[in-house]
């Protein structure tokens, strides 16, 4: 019998298998989110582009305002106001003012901003006209009272201070986080090279696999393998593309997988089949096309594992070819340690992004494993009023079984929060097993 391999070199073989990622495309920076960086991203301006107020107030001179008090308030003259989005259309000469909006740009001869907190406002005979207060609003005063001074500079954010033109606003490598395209755009990117999203064909197989719109008849069961695989593909960042569901025949099996190789799959992901059953036909229809490399692994679930590649003349990269088991729960954990690690590193992502964040656990349910082979437990973590995970006194997670642990059962998988890898070795696994948790999307 073909000796079972660690989940650790398994995937070290299927990742050895992509020789670089996908190759870059320029996309809108506005559609870039969770994509991969091919290319420097450097800023064509400067940021900002423009000393500008970073207060509702009054621009002013700093000098003239030296002496400022609250016993002892220096006037000036409003002489005008400049909006955000509008260029200033009067200069600030010596014992004036110009009011100004929060990123407005600041008008010549000002060298500081006054907050309107600071201020009151003033009549032609220099009596107050309303409170001092917060509200920057309302019509333009003639004058104002200062009652503090200002230093040079004061409320001012200086051109370029936080970023200036032909600065290197993302390196490649970096995911297209939130922040990175608001960093982006700020600096007037309008595109940016990014990898492509890999194209991952999706095949279901076995004769008793019924889509949404078919009868289930007295034997049929609904695939849930496929939606559910085009959901893991999506959320990896891949493309998914279904090629439907296979009989367990090789004829269809090989054409459907042939259909995924002329689409142009860079990934091709193929469910039930690959055991050692009369109708497990996904191995041969890979070998019809490719090699396959890997055949078991020393896990649970999902022992039963298919890896290999199928060459092309036009000088592409080889399509991955997986074939996961076809209990919904190890589908779901091989592609979970195997497939989604390889998009992502199609994608782009570096070795410390591949696979999903870790912690400590510690599982405080008994429950039983196959010894010699790592379990990977669905799992929800005790959390306290605010929602927070439970951590005892070591920092360990503590965590429960979500419910039936068997490869069939979806209703656990559903509600799990992280898998917990127990070692190979253990075969009872007694409560207060510390295990190592991988967080899984909600």
């Amino acid at each position: 019998m073909t000796e079972l391999r660690s989940v650790e070199a398994a995937r070290e073989a299927v990742l050895a298998a992509i020789p670089w990622p996908t190759e870059p495309e320029s996309i809108r920076t506005s559609d870039a989110l969770g994509r991969v960086t091919a290319e420097p991203v450097t800023s064509p301006i400067s940021l900002p582009p423009w000393d500008n107020s970073a207060m509702d107030g009054y621009a002013i001179r700093s000098a003239d305002v030296a002496g400022a008090s609250e016993a002892a308030p220096v006037p000036l003259r409003v002489t005008g106001e400049v909006r955000a989005g509008q260029a200033p259309e009067s200069g600030v000469e010596r014992g004036g003012a110009v009011r100004i909006a929060t990123g407005a740009p600041i008008p010549p001869g000002a060298d500081a901003v006054v907050p309107v907190e600071e201020t009151t406002p003033v009549g032609p005979d220099g009596s107050p006209t309303g409170p001092r207060s917060r509200d920057a609003g309302g019509p333009l005063p003639v004058g104002c009272l200062v009652h503090r001074a200002i230093e040079v500079g004061g409320s001012i954010r200086r051109a370029g201070s936080d970023l200036l033109e032909g600065a290197t606003l993302l390196t490649p490598g970096m995911e297209m986080r939130p922040a990175a395209v608001a960093l982006a755009a700020a600096a007037g990117v309008a595109h940016v090279r990014v990898h492509r999203r890999p194209i991952v064909g999706i095949l279901a197989t076995g004769d008793e696999l019924r889509t949404f719109d078919q009868p289930l008849g007295p034997a049929g069961i609904p695939d849930a393998n496929g939606p559910g695989l085009v959901a893991l593909v999506q959320a990896a960042g891949g493309d998914p593309r279904v090629l439907g569901i296979a009989a367990d025949r090789l004829d269809d099996a090989k054409a459907r997988v042939c259909a995924g190789l002329v689409e142009g799959a860079d990934v091709l992901v193929a469910s039930g089949g690959v055991s050692v059953g009369p109708y497990d036909v996904v191995r041969a229809a890979f070998e019809a096309y490719g090699t396959v490399d890997l055949w078991r692994v020393a896990l649970q679930p999902g022992k039963p594992f298919t890896f290999g590649t199928a060459p092309h003349d036009d000088g592409r990269p080889p399509t991955l070819l997986f074939g996961l088991p076809g209990n919904p729960v190890s589908t779901f954990v091989t592609f979970e340690l195997f497939v989604r690690p390889a998009i992502r590193r199609l994608l782009g992502h570096g070795p410390a992004d591949l696979l999903r964040p870790t912690d400590a656990g510690v599982l405080l349910d008994r429950t039983t494993k196959s010894q010699g082979r790592r379990t990977y437990l669905r799992v929800v973590a005790e959390r306290d009023g605010g929602g927070r995970p439970v951590r005892d006194s070591e920092g360990r997670v503590r965590v429960h079984l979500a419910g039936g642990q068997g490869s069939h059962v979806l209703s656990a998988l559903a509600v799990a929060e992280a898998l917990a890898a127990v070692g190979e070795p253990l075969g009872d696994v007694p409560a207060g097993t510390p295990v190592e948790l991988s967080w899984l999307d909600r």
